[in-house]
């Protein structure tokens, strides 16, 4: 019986949690650099980043990380306010210049749409 309520508990949780998030977009970035300029790249998404953090409120949260078995695969989990703080995040100078600075950097991008399935965090995370 408690694992039953334990398991009730849990999926009322995830359920409010999705509600929150539905307006939220969450997306998957995956991407191939050339090696000899990854640390150059690296440099430059750090910058992009972290000003769009900065200067955009609809840009709330940006997770890179790179494969330690191939440090040239990068994958950015970002999410943003809405669709709508997306559009207008890439009409950005910040992101323009980024886009341009890389685009003889990047060897491939996919770009994946996502839906949260649940979230769990500690509190001051």
């Amino acid at each position: 019986m408690k694992k039953l309520f334990v398991s009730f508990l849990f999926l009322l949780i995830c359920i409010q949690i999705q509600a929150q998030e539905s307006s939220r977009m969450h997306r998957i970035a995956k991407i191939k650099v050339d090696a000899k300029q990854l640390d150059v790249y690296k440099s430059l998404l750090n910058e992009q980043m972290n000003t769009a953090i900065k200067v955009e409120p609809g840009v709330l949260s940006y997770t890179a990380v790179a494969d330690k078995k191939d440090a040239t695969s990068i994958i950015i989990f970002e999410v943003y306010a809405s669709a709508e703080a997306y559009q207008s995040h890439i009409l950005t100078s910040h992101f323009k210049k980024y886009k341009d600075a890389v685009k003889d950097m990047v060897l491939s991008l996919e770009l994946i749409d996502t839906d949260v399935v649940c979230l769990a965090k500690k509190e001051n995370f």
